[in-house]
């Protein structure tokens, strides 16, 4: 599962949402787990076999934190998870500043923290753009354009006046994702949420061709049970942003 799938953070409203494909037979939730499961005993086992914290290995461990707190049972387990990845990840980018994935998963993780927290996570937003940021300065094209992805997410969620909230800045980073990794249906999904939010008729028209074209073969480029979960939400997004509900 190499995308980050969906959350929300009541008042901070920050959601990573990456959206939909062509209907489609959706796996199983119970499936999705288990391989969530799966990656994170596998993230914590070679972590633990390694003689320091740092390397990719420690990232992997963060990603895998965050991809199982999205099926956190309730917000005790969810911190568990996310305080487990937000430690990891801030040992890595103390040892390795330059280290993309460890500011990428450090800032995924306080987003999971944020949303147990709610009003007490006003703090970690600006963490988490920071991180976002840094992520951004050292490799923009990680994780499929991750870092915009989710800074213009980020903008577009929070809320204006408490928060960052910045719909101009949503949508310039969110066109940026398009730009950078235009195959992967997050970017183009996330992209069309916010035209169709900014009533950008012609945007969306345009938007809504490009997915209908590019999901088939995104079906078949990204595929097996590490991307599970995000087909599974983006089975469920595309009918909506579409126009379909």
């Amino acid at each position: 599962m190499k995308a980050i799938i969906y959350y929300s953070m009541s008042i901070t409203a920050l959601a990573v949402t990456f959206a939909g494909c062509t209907p489609g037979p959706a796996p199983q939730p119970k499936a999705v787990v288990k391989v969530a499961d799966q990656q994170l005993q596998e993230a914590r086992k070679k972590l633990q076999q390694e003689d320091n914290a740092t390397s990719e290995i420690a990232w992997k461990l963060g990603q895998a934190c965050f991809q199982r707190a999205e099926f956190a049972k309730d917000d005790t387990e969810r911190a568990r998870l996310a305080q487990e990845g937000i430690d990891a990840c801030r040992k890595l980018v103390a040892a390795e500043p330059d280290n993309v994935g460890g500011h990428y998963y450090l800032a995924m993780n306080l987003g999971q923290m944020c949303r147990v927290k709610q009003l007490q996570a006003l703090g970690m937003v600006k963490d988490m753009e920071r991180h976002f940021n840094r992520a951004r300065d050292l490799d923009e094209r990680f994780s499929h354009a991750g870092p915009d992805r989710n800074l213009g997410l980020l903008y577009f969620r929070a809320p204006r006046f408490i928060s960052v909230g910045d719909k101009k800045k949503a949508m310039r980073h969110l066109r940026r994702a398009a730009e950078l990794a235009p195959d992967y249906p997050a970017n183009r999904l996330n992209l069309l949420e916010a035209l169709i939010d900014a009533g950008d008729q012609p945007g969306i028209e345009r938007e809504r061709a490009v997915l209908q074209k590019m999901l088939p073969a995104a079906r078949e480029k990204f595929q097996g049970d590490e991307w599970a979960a995000d087909w599974l939400d983006w089975d469920q997004r595309w009918p909506q942003l579409r126009g379909d509900q």
